[in-house]
């Protein structure tokens, strides 16, 4: 795969071809349960309801502004393309993650990725310089794995690491809950250099109502517990932060590894954003929102010490026109 991305189509071109999977990974897992027996149609009425009131009477704000193409990167340069950025993400292969990571390429912001295989990097995003992408082996859950050394010259960091609600496969090896949002996520912040611009958590809606119906039923392994308290450590760590809660995600993750797949998906209809505060969106949203929700985060100064949680639905959106997303964070915040 060539290195240079000049050449390839930015992610906002090309129609999404394969369908997600619905138990793949965690934020995967439908908060509105539409994949329960028919014995649970009642709970699936109770959060449809709770979804339609949530919609009304959460401070939520939408955009209908036509999502815009880059027909060039290069032509429009981004804000984030900046020499003096260096950011640091974790879970960069995964379905959040690897599009964090793509965009961020594709923008020319300085990478540096730490993972459990460095060899997934070259799978996924191919070879660069290393001035432009450095990948180091470390585990989060791990704390002897990580090093301050790591972190030497890290302005930024985005982390997307998680795993699934309900054991599965992805379990295997100690990948739980526990282990990798309230562990990992500790273990991660406890050596990150205070002098940090942001640090930017990929976290869930419900974290905040784990005992209560329908969250409970999602939290029987104790996975939005252990994400809300990540999100508390990374609250009272003294690092400027910015938290994004994602409903059930849709769109990828992509099987076909390959960053000009990467850099050529879309969220299909489901482009118009949602964003709320108050731990009361429910609903699904595109891990491309995600991720571009996520990089926008990063250089918007009024998102620092803010949680956020983020649906999409169909209807044309901010695409990555920044001013569309300062729109969308501030008004989340008016309201």
């Amino acid at each position: 795969m060539a290195s240079k991305l000049s050449s390839l189509t930015p992610i906002t071109d090309l129609t999404i071809h394969r369908s997600p999977k619905f138990h793949t990974q965690f934020l995967q897992t439908s908060l509105v349960f539409r994949s329960f027996s028919s014995s649970s149609s009642s709970l699936h009425t109770k959060l449809h309801s709770s979804e339609l009131n949530s919609r009304r009477n959460s401070f939520v704000c939408s955009n209908s502004l036509k999502q815009e193409t880059v027909q060039n990167p290069t032509e429009s340069p981004s804000p984030l393309t900046s020499s003096n950025k260096l950011v640091l993400v974790t879970g960069g292969t995964g379905g959040v993650g690897q599009l964090v990571v793509a965009s961020l390429l594709n923008r020319n912001v300085r990478l540096r990725l730490l993972l459990r295989d460095p060899e997934k990097a070259k799978t996924l995003f191919g070879e660069h310089e290393k001035e432009k992408l450095q990948v180091m082996k470390g585990d989060t859950r791990n704390a002897g794995d990580l090093d301050p050394s790591m972190f030497e010259g890290v302005t930024h960091v985005i982390c997307c690491t998680g795993t699934t609600a309900f054991p599965s496969r992805r379990w295997d090896g100690d990948n739980t809950p526990e282990r990798v949002d309230w562990e990992g996520v500790r273990n991660l912040v406890s050596t990150l250099p205070q002098s940090l611009s942001r640090i930017i958590l990929v976290s869930s809606v419900g974290v905040t109502k784990s005992n209560e119906l329908p969250w409970s039923i999602m939290n029987l392994f104790g996975v939005l517990k252990y994400k809300k308290m990540g999100e508390d450590f990374v609250r009272n760590s003294g690092i400027p932060y910015t938290i994004i809660r994602p409903g059930r995600l849709t769109d990828g993750p992509y099987t076909s590894y390959d960053l000009n797949t990467l850099l050529k998906a879309t969220a299909g209809e489901r482009r118009a954003v949602l964003i709320g505060q108050g731990d009361k969106l429910v609903g699904e949203v595109s891990r491309l929102v995600v991720a571009e929700a996520c990089i926008q985060a990063l250089d918007i100064d009024f998102t620092e010490g803010q949680i956020y949680e983020i649906n999409s639905v169909p209807g044309d959106g901010p695409g990555s026109n920044t001013e569309k997303w300062k729109e969308l964070f501030k008004a989340a915040q008016i309201q």
